[in-house]
């Protein structure tokens, strides 16, 4: 199998650009379809927005009368006898409250009541006494009755043994569609059954609403307006005081298209989404919507606080609350029906557009557009930048909406699916850089499967190979001591190393990696060997860098399988110590300093490696040995190599080694040992080779 054939710049963009043009389209439509629902993105975002610019308290129209913990300690633990609860009720009346919601369920007959405790009473005076007490319930009852009062229920997934109460909710289709309507019933916010109050109180009350709201992760976002109990429709705590206190007997709830649209009591409309409920734009924690009960029952409450107000009684001791989380605090329970209600008086309910799905696939598309055109063309800081506009063009949207309409519109899940089309063309381009190197990879694969039928032949090669690179008395200089070795991790390898002389002061010497290993590593690393040493003996500008460039050409002229090579070279004045070196993609060599005995790393002069970018200009770098200073060059297989646990050998190991070495040859076995040890007989996966030259200077 021959490698793939390099593509040209045209094709490999219009192929990128497909592929991210179709990602994009597939995620907007996506969008378009509603997928954001399932992804707690958009709710976080949501939150965020009410976070960041939570509603201002303009009015208090709702006052809670909370059961706090001042209270608890001045009137005794939680539960009251429901005698002091009636005499809450009734103060709270006096004062001139447009409706009393009660937020709690008071299912079971009062146990501190008289008459429960006859039993336990032995002393007949006390019993007689007690015996004329009036049960508690029915001073509870009583003061319900004189009262605009509205008992709370809670939905249940078990039965329970009170009848269900409620005030009658009508249903009008805006198409009088009878089948629209059983479809929007069927949709709103449904429960089995509800836990109400005993029937003596449920009976003496003007109202009866539900206080159960959709709780998602722990956060509450949005409320019922009606909800569904076994096929009868409920109206919703805030919705049930609202109506009590406009004296209507009845609530409307309208329906289109099989969704619940709005809620109506008398001249009073709400927006409703499809499941009945509404989203309240909340404000954060307002201690002025609280009044103690403590103050209401010793008559020391503001009467302003009371008087045309809808009063909310709840309990919020720290220790009996019920707390919930919102979009932007913790707070009890009946503080959020109380916000509800205020939302309802000042209409500043949050909605979502009816096509805002459509309205953030069309974000996604048109920034998504450009960055598909843009990114296989453009440099990436540009293409990047643009993307950064189009995040904020898309974030500044979406909080303009909030602020000004108080619209939702969804930000995170178009800029989450630009995010993954960004990154996905991103990857395309590497993708498309590395094809052919994975091509390769597969025809190495094959040719090692190969090589166990011709070993013998790949015996003498190996030998050809080894016999080809430069010993080191060919360039015996006392001024200079150099050693070098390449172990193949197969018969042959692709690794390189050469050494010769330029002139009598001049040292040309070089350390290569072929990609990928075997015999067509070794061809060609034969081959780029000998292109790389005759263009510098043939080159009349002996300039390094381009010398390098001028090999990258010669080696990518006659490449029909991609290949590339990293490349390390450079050319030492034997008689000033000079060194001349330039990297092409190869790892960078260690410099002991015989002086301080410390190590660096020569890191200038780099480039990609050879026919990985065509005609690109390689530059030099030069630096100058003090006599006793040694450079050591290896290849990949030293410091990719790996133990049984499969950790690398890494570049941190080499260090140390080539510090304790003054000695050419020594810093090469010693290497070789060192990767040896490490390995703990695995077997070699890369060919391993070390070159290390120590400057004397003249003597």
């Amino acid at each position: 199998m021959t490698p793939a054939t390099p593509v040209t710049p045209a094709l490999r963009t219009s192929r990128v650009r497909a592929v991210g043009a179709g990602l994009l389209i597939a995620l907007a439509i996506a969008i378009a379809l509603d997928a954001g629902r399932f992804s707690p993105l958009r709710e976080t975002w949501f939150d965020l927005l009410q976070r960041i610019s939570p509603r201002p308290v303009e009015e208090l129209p709702a006052t809670i009368v909370a059961i706090d913990d001042r209270s608890l300690a001045a009137l005794g633990r939680w539960p009251w006898p429901r005698s002091r609860l009636a005499e809450l009720v009734g103060k709270s009346a006096a004062q001139g409250a447009r409706a009393i919601g009660i937020d709690v369920v008071l299912p079971e007959a009062d146990a501190l009541s008289p008459e429960r405790l006859l039993h336990d009473v032995t002393d007949d005076a006390l019993r007689a006494s007690l015996a004329g007490v009036r049960p508690y319930d029915d001073v509870l009852a009583d003061a319900l009755r004189r009262t605009p009062s509205v008992l709370a229920m809670v939905g249940s997934d078990e039965p329970t043994p009170q009848p269900l109460r409620a005030a009658p909710v009508l249903v009008s289709d805006a198409r009088n569609d009878a089948a629209s309507v059983s479809v929007a019933k069927a949709r709103l916010l449904a429960y089995p059954a509800a836990l109400s109050s005993i029937s003596l109180l449920t009976n003496a009350a003007h109202g009866w609403g539900l206080i159960s709201a959709e709780d998602v992760k722990g956060v509450v976002r949005r409320v019922p307006l009606v909800a569904n109990i076994n096929g009868t429709l409920v109206p919703g705590f805030g919705v049930e005081v609202w109506r009590v206190a406009a004296g209507q007997r009845s609530i409307r709830l309208s329906t289109r298209d099989g969704e619940a649209s709005s809620v109506s009591i008398g001249g009073d409309a709400f927006p409703a989404d499809a499941e009945g409920m509404a989203r309240p734009w909340f404000s954060l924690p307002t201690p002025g919507r609280f009044v103690s009960a403590v103050d209401v029952l010793n008559g020391t409450v503001d009467p302003r606080m009371l008087q045309n107000t809808f009063v909310l009684i709840g309990v919020t001791g720290l220790a009996l609350g019920d707390y919930v989380w919102t979009p932007v605090a913790k707070m009890p329970g009946v503080e959020a029906h109380a916000q509800l209600l205020e939302n309802m008086h000042l209409r500043t309910f949050l909605r979502r557009p009816a096509h805002a799905d459509l309205l953030e696939a069309l974000a996604l598309l048109v920034v998504g557009t450009v960055v598909v055109v843009a990114i296989p063309a453009w440099r990436v800081a540009a293409v990047a930048l643009v993307a950064l506009v189009g995040v904020a063009l898309v974030v500044t949207m979406s909080w303009l909406a909030f602020g000004t309409q108080r619209l939702l519109l969804d930000a995170a899940t178009p800029l989450i699916a630009f995010a993954v089309t960004f990154a996905m063309l991103l990857g395309l381009q590497v993708a498309e850089t590395t094809r052919h190197r994975r091509a390769l990879q597969n025809v190495l694969q094959r040719e090692r499967e190969a090589a166990a039928r011709v070993a013998g032949e790949l015996e003498a090669a190996r030998r050809i190979q080894l016999d080809s690179l430069p010993r080191a008395d060919a360039v015996a200089d006392r001024r200079l001591e150099i050693a070098a070795s390449m172990e193949p991790a197969l018969e042959v390898g692709g690794d390189l190393y050469d050494f010769y002389r330029l002139d009598g002061d001049r040292l040309f010497f070089m350390v290569g990696d072929v990609a990928g290993k075997g015999l067509s590593a070794s061809i060609f690393m034969a081959v780029s060997k000998a292109l790389c040493k005759s263009t510098m003996l043939r080159a009349e500008n002996r300039d390094l860098g381009t010398w390098l460039t001028q090999a990258n050409g010669e080696v990518a002229r006659d490449n029909p399988g991609a290949l590339f090579v990293t490349l390390f070279a450079g050319v030492l004045d034997l008689e000033s110590g000079e060194l001349v070196y330039c990297n092409a993609g190869h790892e960078n060599p260690w410099w002991r300093h015989a002086a301080s005995g410390s190590v660096t790393r020569l890191a200038e002069g780099g480039g990609p490696p050879l026919c990985f970018v065509e005609d690109f200009g390689y530059g030099a770098a030069r630096v100058s040995l003090a006599p006793g200073d040694l450079v050591c060059v290896v290849s990949d297989g030293v410091t990719e190599a790996r133990d049984r646990t499969g950790v690398l050998y890494g570049t941190a190991r080499v260090e140390p080694v080539v510090v304790r070495m003054s000695s050419a040859a020594h810093a090469v076995e010693a290497l070789r040992e060192d990767v040896q040890r490490f390995a703990q007989g695995v077997d070699q996966a890369d060919d391993l080779t070390v070159l290390a030259l120590r400057w004397q200077a003249r003597t």
